[in-house]
């Protein structure tokens, strides 16, 4: 009672003082919503003035699961009073089972893992062009990336340099050389054009 008396009447910081903060020391890198989150459960958020919302965001899927989820929760603390973190310079007794489970639940032959989805667009990137030079016969430093238009997968280099947004690109560059195209979404015949066009560029 003391607590939702105290964010009523403003001797604990309000939504206002938290964005003014972001907006003071913070790079403004995104333009979020005006509600300052402090707790969330389930399907469900919580500002910091004490009202309840529906997570309809999902922190854009990466949150499908729902916020605090009880056997997630379970498993990290398990994981984190045993060992915190194993870098790739060393094997670990979790990385090679968890692998071969996603492997063989989804069919792959090996499994990549990311911390996030704008690593895994790189990472396609870095495979795709290794595959073409070694599978296809690819010369060096010729493979060419196709995108579509008016996508959006994350901010770094790669990302700006493939999109056709300017918010996105405008004074991040120069992105010459790194071999990026971009086609009309569903489009078949601006997919097969290009395709072709690289295609008598190699013969």
């Amino acid at each position: 009672m003391f607590r939702q008396l105290a964010r009523r009447f403003g001797s604990i910081h309000n939504s206002k003082y938290f964005m003014e903060l972001e907006k003071q020391f913070g790079c403004h890198n995104y333009h979020p919503l005006p509600v300052v989150l402090t707790r969330g459960q389930g399907v469900h958020v919580w500002d910091v003035e004490g009202r309840k919302y529906l997570d309809f965001l999902a922190a854009y899927s990466a949150l499908n699961q729902g916020h605090v989820h009880p056997k997630i929760l379970e498993a990290f603390l398990h994981q984190s009073q045993r060992l915190t973190l194993t870098s790739r310079a060393f094997y670990s007794d979790k990385l090679g089972p968890t692998e071969k489970y996603i492997s063989e639940l989804f069919g792959y032959d090996k499994t990549l893992f990311m911390n996030g989805g704008v690593e895994a667009g790189e990472s396609a990137i870095k495979l795709a062009r290794r595959w073409g030079y070694v599978k296809k016969g690819i010369p060096d430093s010729r493979a060419k990336i196709i995108f579509a238009k008016s996508n959006f997968w994350g901010r770094t280099i790669a990302a700006c340099a493939s999109s056709d947004d300017p918010a996105r690109y405008y004074r991040f560059g120069p992105f010459d050389g790194l071999g990026f195209e971009l086609i009309d979404y569903d489009s078949p015949e601006a997919l097969e054009a290009v395709s072709y066009t690289h295609l008598r560029a190699h013969e």
